[in-house]
């Protein structure tokens, strides 16, 4: 066998260690179930995006809020973030409109709802984002303790030989520095992702909130 058929990446990790070769199996197993994630997140605050600038169109049509209000709730479980969050400040308004006729306390109560509303949407949003910062955090460690596992054994294995050559050591070392690839291969696409998400999400909440004190002040304007 040639020193490139030795040198081949499927060799390494075949000749590698039991330890080396959990941490392979690991890191490899912690790359996919992130890369699941990024794709479903990056699905899902697309549709955040698409489905509020579709109800911030209509809203700012001129739509009657009453009709906005009903298809919101036929439809509570397909619509978008801020749809649900409209739904439910106008649901508790038209509740507290009809039991009181305190201003204050009417708006007071439409704000809590919305904004109990939008921190679900947030809390959706965000849920595993948390999973992709921790890949991306302890990969390259994990993948470093199967590179100083192999490389120990490597240096142990010529401990007995008189003369070591670059061939001798060159096959131990490289398949240590494997563990160590594979633990940077999935920790930058989580971190990348990570930083991604979390800016579009910030941007995404941004607009919820300035939806939610536009729509307080139109609420306000309706009953005086």
């Amino acid at each position: 066998m040639t020193v490139t058929d030795n040198l081949s990446i499927l060799y390494l990790i075949g000749q590698a260690s039991l330890l080396v070769q959990l941490v392979m199996a690991l890191l490899a197993g912690l790359s996919l179930v992130s890369w699941y994630w990024i794709f479903r997140k990056w699905f899902q605050i697309r549709s955040a995006r698409r489905s509020t600038e579709s109800f911030e169109r209509d809203f700012w049509s001129g739509a009657d809020l009453g009709a906005l209000f009903q298809s919101a709730s036929a439809n509570r479980h397909e619509c978008g973030g801020m749809e649900r969050i409209f739904e439910a400040g106008y649901r508790e308004f038209t509740k507290l409109r009809a039991k009181s006729h305190d201003q204050g306390a009417i708006i007071d109560g439409a704000r809590r709802a919305m904004r109990a509303t939008h921190q679900r949407e947030m809390d959706d949003l965000e849920a595993h984002l948390a999973f992709l910062a921790t890949v991306g955090s302890v990969s390259p460690y994990i993948g470093l303790l199967g590179t100083v596992w192999g490389i120990m054994n490597a240096f142990r294995g010529l401990a007995n030989v008189s003369s070591a050559t670059l061939a001798q050591v060159a096959p131990g070392i490289a398949e240590a520095l494997v563990a160590t690839a594979i633990g940077l291969f999935a920790a930058i696409p989580a971190v990348v992702a990570y930083n991604r998400f979390t800016h579009d999400i910030d941007r995404v909440g941004i607009r919820f909130e300035s939806f939610m004190e536009e729509f307080s002040n139109i609420l306000q304007r309706h009953l005086r």
